[in-house]
């Protein structure tokens, strides 16, 4: 699969960077004066949730339109696609994001301890993206999207909100239906708690459903491991391709009845790197997400964060930067994320808070399916995995449920059937392939079966392949592939404190019948 060009040719698109790509549609569009607003996100001056109302005077690219504000009566204008995420703290911190159709006057989240006392008020920051007509294919599409900040909360507290502008007040008898509510992480680890996980979900039916499966776990947060809605549908590097940023409206939509109460912590995957909004394709991402600072450069790579909820930290990574299979974006935070992994699963490990380290991203570490694994995944982050001794690594991109052996040094550490137990610090990593959020499903290889609880097959090597840094692919002989689910599926963890600290880890069809299930335990 190659690289969306969004109307590039597609013999130059095959041997562009996404910053060449975007360079290229900024001087093509520049001569209809169609320039794309989002480059002030690129330039840094929309990252990031200041409180401080829409934009200021600071202008963007080079003939950017300047937001302005709607006409209509902001009475008549009804926000949607509320998504919630943790900033830094999740017991104190919590980002609220949403979006309006039309530009709005004095954006605002009303929060407080009860829904008939929403006495606070912050202010919401504007987050605008324009991206262009493209004669003879779509329209040019306009997109508001706002975000507050809230620090200084009470930590294991619920909280309810709602979210205005001038004329639409969420405290009123009017609009109070549109109150919800969200719970901050506990001060201290809580006894138990779910999570969830998926990637590669995009709009539709069995992405509806896998939604509402999930939302009856109770979790506490959502991890998507990118291609969130794919804006751009096959990302072949096609003349055909055509971006739609209606997309995303649609997923926001989609998305709502979870993500308005339960953190939805996105990473970003290579369908996410749109050329349109910056030259590293993510002023897009910037402008619809607001995400953890972690102490890595939130404003050029908004999928690498890290958090820590109860007795588990959790890390996102961008692999789009260290991928040899599609290499658009290789390389380009210079090796400032790897050493930036480093020192955050240093500081982990080194926690007596936490017990566990979970780590997410796009492109697999191991699996069999279509895009099988990434050589550049393994070469640049394996080593730390194993360093740091992380406990669990859950992948998309493969549009599949798979999941590995413990996995040592490249080879079987030890094999853990389904309802089986594995120590991380003897056995090795467990890798998760948690891909069936709800896009058109991929398969294995010819002659390879599927095997999951209560379908189990004997277990065989498949014959699969990895991606080398020449993209060109290198066969292997994957003994690690112990389960294969070709269904819509996500991941339920439960993680357990205490004397017998564990992760309880299934993965659930999106039925809510049970195809995969083991145990993680440090000291087992």
């Amino acid at each position: 699969m190659e690289i969306p060009h969004f109307g590039i040719p597609p013999e130059l698109a095959r041997r562009m960077s996404m910053a060449e790509q975007h360079e290229y549609l900024r001087t093509r569009l520049s001569r209809r004066r169609t320039l794309v607003t989002a480059g002030a996100v690129a330039s840094g001056l929309l990252t990031g949730c200041t409180g401080s109302g829409s934009r200021s005077g600071q202008g963007g690219a080079a003939g950017s339109p300047s937001p302005g504000t709607s006409k209509a009566p902001g009475s008549l204008i009804t926000p949607f696609g509320r998504h919630l995420a943790f900033g830094a703290d999740p017991r104190t911190q919590m980002r609220i994001s949403w979006q309006v159709p039309l530009a709005v006057k004095k954006p605002y989240v009303r929060v407080g301890l009860r829904p008939d006392d929403l006495g606070r008020k912050v202010e919401a920051e504007l987050r605008d993206l324009h991206t262009p007509e493209l004669k003879g294919v779509r329209a040019a599409v306009d997109q508001y999207y706002l975000h507050a900040a809230l620090d200084g909360l009470r930590p294991g507290s619920t909280y309810y909100y709602g979210v205005g502008h001038e004329g639409f007040d969420p405290a009123s008898p009017r609009h109070r239906r549109t109150v919800t509510s969200f719970r901050t992480a506990p001060a201290s680890p809580p006894e138990r708690f779910v999570f969830t996980a998926f990637g590669d979900q995009g709009v539709g039916d069995e992405a509806a459903l896998n939604d509402r499966t999930l939302l009856r776990r109770e979790p506490a947060f959502h991890l998507h491991a990118g291609d969130i809605c794919y804006a751009d549908p096959t990302g072949e590097g096609k003349e055909s391709d055509v971006f739609d940023a209606g997309q995303w409206d649609r997923f926001l939509k989609q998305t709502e009845p979870v993500a308005r109460s339960v953190p939805w912590m996105v990473t970003t995957g290579n369908h996410d790197m749109e050329a349109w909004y910056s030259p590293d394709g993510y002023g897009g991402q910037l402008a619809r997400f607001s995400l953890p600072d972690s102490g890595f450069d939130a404003r050029t790579a908004p999928g690498v964060y890290a958090f820590t909820y109860g007795n588990v930290g959790v890390v996102a990574l961008d692999a789009n930067d260290v991928s040899y299979e599609i290499p658009a974006n290789f390389g380009y935070t210079e090796g400032r994320q790897t050493k930036w992994l480093d020192g955050k699963l240093r500081e982990l490990r080194s926690s007596k808070d936490v017990d566990f380290i979970v780590v997410f991203f796009h492109h697999c570490a191991y699996s069999t399916s279509t895009h099988a694994s990434d050589g550049g995944v393994r070469a640049e982050w394996l080593p730390l995995f194993a360093r740091h001794e992380v406990d669990l690594v859950i992948n998309g991109h493969n549009h599949v449920y798979e999941r590995t052996d413990a996995v040592r040094g490249g080879e079987v550490g030890r094999p853990v059937p389904v309802g089986g137990t594995t120590d991380p610090r003897r056995d090795g990593i467990v890798y998760v392939t948690a891909g069936g959020g709800g896009k058109e499903l991929y398969g294995f290889p010819d002659g390879v079966k599927e095997s999951y609880e209560g379908n189990t097959a004997d277990h065989e090597p498949v014959t699969t392949f990895r991606w080398t840094k020449s993209r060109d692919t290198k066969a292997e002989s994957a003994q690690w592939s112990r389960v294969r689910y070709r269904g819509f599926s996500f991941l339920s963890v439960e993680a357990v404190s205490g004397g017998r600290p564990r992760l309880k880890v299934s993965a659930l069809a999106s039925s809510g019948a049970r195809i995969d299930h083991f145990e993680v335990r440090r000291g087992a």
